[in-house]
């Protein structure tokens, strides 16, 4: 049992110094309330200072708020109005005014200018840097303590005290980077006092895939590719985008995003895909492409003129894959089925997908509380009458490129003004 107990009361008590945690408290601290801050870290905004790669995406500029609304799936129809109350326009504003100008990059993501997810988290640092705030760091939480029959939480319990406020807002994120201290904490407190909780699942996440030559690669990058991918030799569904290879399989973008589609197929069966290096182009007119390379180069060897027609970076792999047995052939001696078999592999690069990878790696889990139980104009749980929920906390599915963090942002904010 804890030793002290806490003599002053707040307004407010925050648990979670991420980033909703953050903008939550500032908020309310704005706004005149007595805030306190527990985060169980010796330091605020381990996940914020690695997102994005450490460059941080900011938000999505998709200004048209349906349009936004319309990526976060069934969630859409319950953030409407958090996300009017507080949208990517305000989080524009909140941070360009706070002196960190905004870039806006491919797919409309949006970083600082410095490409530094430091100077992100100084800024929040420095909104939450209020004589209404208190901050209590390395103080992870043990136990929220309820009124049931007054619906109210009574008090929190960190390891040497216990902590009373009039309000409190659990902002203790999902189980993505475990490392940075999101171990879904929260997921489990919520359960113990009667909220229902979706089970978290690495929601945007890389793939572990079973072929050696995938993981030569690791680290190139091919633009504009599109993956098709299979449950048991049936085609389920394909993406095109940009694909990164790793030393344990794909990532990138397309595969992130695909990753909730692809968790679904691996509980049906065997899970292969293929890459098709040229979109763009059929078959027929990838043949006469590869036919005219070879028209101009008949007497140099194979592997002198392959870069020519794959993908930057795939050169020595394609050698690799021994569809001219001997890479030192002559062009001119290259048969017809053996360039029909070149233009056959470009259009389908063959990949067996073993499973996603885990928690570690996901740059976004799922899971969380249903909305149902959310009074999503104020944040307000709907089972007790001063606890608002915020962020990762929250059962909503949507892609990478800024939604994540804009939904902090959002969450935060309004719970922060504490209506």
């Amino acid at each position: 049992m804890p030793r002290n107990q806490s003599r002053e009361e707040y307004d407010l008590i925050v648990i979670g110094g991420g980033a909703s945690g953050m903008m939550a408290a500032g908020v309310a601290g704005e706004n005149g309330k007595k805030v306190l801050l527990i985060e169980k870290n010796r330091k605020l905004g381990e996940k914020l200072k690695i997102t994005g790669g450490g460059r941080c995406n900011i938000t999505n500029a998709t200004f048209d708020q349906r349009k936004l609304l319309s990526k976060f799936g069934d969630a859409d129809k319950f953030l409407y109005s958090a996300f009017s109350q507080f949208g990517v326009e305000d989080t524009f504003k909140f941070f360009e005014s706070r002196g960190l100008p905004l870039v806006v990059e491919a797919r409309d993501r949006v970083f600082p200018k410095s490409q530094k997810a430091l100077d992100v988290f100084k800024v929040m640092e420095k909104y939450i840097s209020n004589k209404n705030i208190e901050i209590l760091r390395n103080s992870p939480v043990k136990r929220i303590n309820i009124n049931k029959k007054e619906k109210k939480i009574i008090s929190v319990e960190t390891k040497d005290s216990i902590h009373k406020a009039k309000n409190y807002i659990l902002a203790t994120g999902g189980s993505s980077h475990p490392e940075t201290g999101s171990t879904g904490d929260g997921f489990q407190w919520l359960q113990d006092i009667g909220h229902s909780v979706e089970k978290p699942s690495p929601n945007i996440v890389p793939i572990k895939i079973s072929e050696k030559w995938v993981k030569e690669l690791a680290g190139t990058s091919l633009s504009f590719m599109k993956i098709i991918f299979y449950v048991n030799d049936k085609k389920a569904f394909s993406a095109t985008g940009k694909i990164l290879f790793t030393h344990f399989g794909l990532s990138g973008p397309l595969i992130l995003n695909s990753a909730h589609k692809i968790a679904d197929l691996l509980h049906e069966g065997q899970v292969t895909a293929k890459i098709d290096c040229y979109p763009d182009t059929d078959m027929g007119a990838l043949e006469k492409r590869i036919l005219k390379v070879f028209d101009n180069n008949k007497n140099k060897s194979f592997k002198n003129i392959v870069k020519e027609i794959v993908p930057q970076g795939l050169s020595k792999t394609f050698l690799d894959f021994k569809i001219i047995a001997d890479e030192n052939t002559k062009v001119h001696s290259i048969s017809k089925e053996e360039r029909k078999k070149i233009v056959s592999i470009l259009k389908a690069l063959p990949l067996t997908v073993e499973e996603l990878m885990g928690m570690d790696r996901a740059v976004i889990s799922d899971g969380g509380v249903s909305l149902k139980e959310v009074d999503t104009k104020t944040m307000k749980s709907k089972l007790f009458n001063n606890l608002y929920l915020t962020g990762d906390i929250l059962h909503v599915n949507r892609p990478s490129g800024g939604y994540s963090l804009q939904l902090c942002w959002t969450t935060g904010y309004v719970a922060g003004l504490l209506k």
